[in-house]
């Protein structure tokens, strides 16, 4: 009977260990869609309004990993990334327009995400400011991206998304009304009014963002050529039924951990900050200062270390996708498994916009402001590349047997159409 319960024992390891391999860039790209200024989007859709908004975590998941699935696909199918794929099949144009605005939006969202860890870190360690913790970070960042193989790479950025457990963990050491909570999760309520429009346009746009669509189909094909298809050519010879069954489960995955980490920030915030009368949320360091008093040294000290470690996964996340996408767009040598020597471009446009970054500290810019920008031009760019998305991913010539199926192009279609309409209620409610 014993030896029987240990070889249960040991086939459940075995398994979990089997499903941690499979998992990669559809994990990290998940983790790195909650970064420091999402989480403070979170944290203000729960302040401002309590349980109400937690029907988006069940809404967004859905429309999240639909569109990561076919940014996967592509990638693993083509062997080429978002960019280079749009370049070949598109007017170079387009991809030229869509990949600066990406640069930007992106640049901004960093400089924002270097000024929510740089008060974190300030306030943990006060006799150093808060552009130190800046600095610090962004070399940290380009240092590692630059000088660690991208298979050494990959593992940290793995590894580092278990950080996310801390916001599902802290939330446990709050008393939670999880009767409101469920009725919330099930029953959607919004009000058409600017404020929560805004707020409705900024959780989807941090959720369903460009950066992630590039990235996501340049880190397959990064997996490709660890495998040893170094050439376009032997990445799109063949694509296997267990190649996109494995991705699948990662990309899926993925997706699932990121939105019950949003559903979690959001019960969270609305039990103890809206709860106790705190409804205006300005960064991370408020997010979780303000948690202290109603939940504990403890679930502070865990919001505040996830802020920290999902920007340290976020931040190349966001510099590596502004790069695929403008290296590919010009033809330059790309790709993490390069050595700076071979690539001085690529790792040149990661260069560019941490400085970028840096100095929207630097000039004291109002980073959370910026940010209400960076949300209008992902809002605006977002539907475009989803209508590229869903065009490549549904040609026969360019996918094979591996094209859309009708279930998936009428649901990308609508998610486009949903994507469009949010957004221009919240570029509307901004101005």
């Amino acid at each position: 009977m014993a030896e029987t319960k240990g070889k249960k024992f040991n086939t459940s390891i075995i398994k979990t260990k089997n499903f941690w391999h499979m998992l990669g860039p559809g994990l990290t790209t998940g983790a790195a869609d909650d970064d420091p200024s999402g989480i403070v989007s979170y944290t203000q859709a729960g302040a401002s309004y309590g349980y109400t908004f937690l029907w988006t975590a069940i809404f967004t998941f859905p429309m999240m990993a639909i569109v990561q699935e076919m940014c996967a696909r592509i990638g693993v199918v083509t062997g080429r990334g978002l960019a280079g794929s749009i370049r070949s099949h598109f007017p170079r144009w387009v991809i030229y327009s869509i990949a600066s605005l990406l640069f930007v939006a992106n640049t901004i969202n960093i400089g924002a995400d270097l000024a929510i860890m740089g008060r974190v870190g300030s306030h943990f360690w006060p006799h150093l400011t808060p552009i130190f913790y800046i600095l610090l970070i962004a070399i940290g960042t380009v240092g590692l991206q630059i000088y660690t193989s991208y298979k050494d790479y990959a593992k940290y950025l793995k590894w580092l998304a278990l950080v996310l457990v801390s916001y599902i963990v802290s939330t446990f050491s709050i008393h939670v009304d999880w009767h409101a909570a469920a009725r919330s999760t099930f029953i959607p309520h919004i009000a058409f009014d600017k404020p929560t429009m805004f707020l409705l346009a900024a959780i989807v746009g941090t959720t369903i963002s460009p950066y992630l669509f590039f990235w996501q189909t340049s880190q397959e094909v990064e997996e490709q050529i660890l495998a040893g298809k170094t050439t376009v050519k032997e990445r799109a010879a063949v694509t296997t039924a267990m190649d996109i069954k494995g991705m699948r489960v990662d990309v899926w995955s993925g997706m699932f951990v990121s939105n019950v980490v949003m559903f979690f920030i959001i019960v969270a915030s609305a039990a103890t900050l809206f709860t106790n009368g705190v409804n205006v949320i300005s960064s991370g360091l408020d997010a979780s200062q303000a948690l202290r008093p109603f939940a504990g040294n403890a679930a502070y000290f865990m919001f505040a270390v996830g802020i920290l470690g999902t920007g340290l996964l976020a931040i190349p996340v966001l510099a590596g996708s502004s790069s695929y996408a403008i290296s590919e767009s010009f033809g330059w040598r790309e790709g993490l498994y390069r050595k700076f020597k071979q690539a001085h471009a690529f790792y040149g446009v990661i260069i560019v916009s941490m400085l970028l970054g840096i100095l929207i500290n630097l000039f004291q810019i109002d980073a959370i402001k910026t940010l209400l920008y960076s949300a209008a031009i992902n809002g605006i760019i977002a539907p475009a590349i989803l209508v590229l998305i869903l065009l490549l991913s549904s040609d026969k010539k360019i996918m094979g047997r591996w094209r859309n199926g009708p279930a998936t192009q009428i649901l990308g279609w609508l998610i486009t159409l949903i994507m469009a309409g949010v957004s221009l209620g919240g570029i509307f409610s901004l101005f």
